[in-house]
């Protein structure tokens, strides 16, 4: 006997940007929808907290222009956030690299070519010979990595015939500063994908009030309910239920937009091709420590970039230093200061168990090196961790990806960053479109899409056109292999 249909077409698990996404471009199709977060706030690893005086990004902290991350932007405009040109302010000399004794500023840009943002003339040279070899493969697709023909080489490996500048001072910094990623086990299609979509880091932007802006601006159009774990999910009878302590909801569908391991514990998925790939998305812990400071210090000094990358071999534990007071005035009150030490990928797995005051200590110890007097002017320190901070595209998950992407549609599907291997959240908005693609290419075929409350009689879900991704934002076609 067929079980009665909930009134909930949708449920989204997690309210990070993912959840938030698939959850709005489900609604604006004509779904009902319920998102349930397990946190007292929506964001994820974009939060924003407010206090003393300051907007206090706990983990994501800018993102490049248009045409580096079209689905953000898509959903920006959407919602009218752009509306404003300060509301997304564009980030001033954003990211510069230590090297002996001092930032050396333009990193990422062509200026930097001419400045040498830490790099050496010939290492400068064999930039471009990088740039070049990468532009000739063709196949840089950040919606696709597993297509290129860099195939299971490591980030490492792609580096590894130039100059070894290159490593040290420039695509080692960022792959273990920005993405958390071990350049000897991390994937290079993903990373160097990315980073050609980016572009130049002079064209990178922030929101002026918080990280959170998208999140909360998506929550306030959606039903979310914070504070609501949920432990387990299960499906039978044309019915999803998610079990929590607050009480079980039952939809018709639900879309996972958790980290890769949470969401494989919550739901026993049948399909092979998704087993294989949860169990193989690993996962690179993140831990910061966010400083108040009651003058505006930073890495250089008053001309400072906004980020620091910081070398292996200038710190084993700090991966970079942010002068968030530079990334936008409204970070800080008027005279004070806001940096974050974060640490380098030894540094969050030696120090994430550890009590919150011996983090900052140690952390605040290993910034005096580059911010003199540090210690001196912190008002108050928060320190932020994940456990779960970065997914990390190794090889071998690189493999696995084009089988899950080919995945058939299903009652249960996942939004995520991991899902694209691409740590950011272009990756967890681009991830958003294809889950609710494939959750109304399932509800349209269910047995009683029909009888829609919600929908004229015959008619099923409208794509929503606010979210709807071009070909190339695509990993697959979400039908399956037998339909395609």
């Amino acid at each position: 006997m067929t079980a009665a249909r909930p009134a909930l077409d949708v449920a989204v698990v997690g309210a990070g940007p993912a959840g938030l996404a698939a959850a709005y471009a489900l609604a604006e199709a004509g779904c009902t929808v319920r998102v349930l977060e397990a946190a007292d706030a929506v964001g994820g690893r974009m939060r924003t907290v407010r206090e003393h005086g300051c907007l206090i990004d706990t983990g994501a902290e800018m993102f490049p222009g248009r045409a580096g991350y079209p689905a953000t932007w898509r959903l920006i405009t959407a919602l009218k956030l752009d509306r404003d040109p300060d509301a997304v302010p564009n980030v001033r000399d954003a990211v510069a690299v230590w090297r002996d004794g001092r930032p050396r500023p333009h990193v990422g840009r062509p200026l930097g070519l001419l400045t040498g943002a830490g790099l050496g003339l010939r290492a400068r040279v064999d930039l471009v010979r990088l740039q070049a070899r990468l532009a000739r493969l063709g196949d840089l697709d950040p919606a696709r990595p597993e297509a290129s023909a860099l195939g299971a080489q490591t980030v490492a490996d792609l580096v590894r015939p130039y100059h070894r500048d290159l490593h040290d001072y420039l695509v080692g910094p960022l792959a273990c500063g920005f993405f958390g990623w071990d350049p000897e086990r991390s994937a290079a299609a993903p990373l160097a994908a990315h980073l050609a979509s980016c572009g130049s880091s002079a064209s990178w932007h922030t929101y002026r009030d918080g990280m959170d802006t998208l999140a909360r601006a998506l929550a306030d159009r959606l039903d979310v309910t914070t504070g609501h774990p949920v432990t387990r999910v299960t499906g039978d009878d044309g019915l999803v239920r998610l079990e929590s302590p607050r009480g079980t909801v039952t939809a018709r569908a639900a879309v996972l937009a958790v980290p890769a391991p949470v969401a494989a514990r919550l739901y026993a998925d049948e399909r092979e091709a998704v087993r294989t790939f949860l169990d193989e998305c690993g996962y690179t812990p993140m831990l910061r420590v966010s400083l108040v400071l009651d003058e505006p210090l930073a890495p250089g000094g008053a001309h400072a970039s906004f980020a620091t990358l910081i070398p292996a071999d200038a710190d084993r534990l700090l991966g970079v230093i942010t002068a968030d007071h530079r990334k936008h005035p409204g970070r800080a009150p008027d005279g004070g200061g806001l940096v974050s030490l974060i640490a380098s990928p030894r540094g969050a797995a030696e120090l994430l168990g550890l009590p919150d005051r011996t983090v900052a200590e140690r952390l605040i110890a290993r910034g005096e090196r580059f911010v003199p007097g540090l210690a001196a002017h912190v008002a108050h320190a928060r320190v932020h961790r994940f456990e779960h901070g970065l997914p990390e595209a190794t090889p071998r998950a690189l493999r696995l990806r084009g089988a899950f992407a080919r995945r058939s549609v299903a009652a249960v599907e996942y939004a995520g960053d991991w899902a694209m291997l691409r740590p950011c959240s272009e990756g967890a908005v681009a991830s958003a479109a294809l889950a609710a693609e494939r959750i109304l290419a399932y509800l349209a075929a269910a047995p009683d899409s029909q009888d829609s409350p919600d929908s004229p009689a015959g008619a099923a879900p409208a794509r929503p056109a606010a979210m709807s991704a071009p070909v190339e934002a695509r990993a697959s076609d979400p039908r399956p292999d037998d339909q395609r």
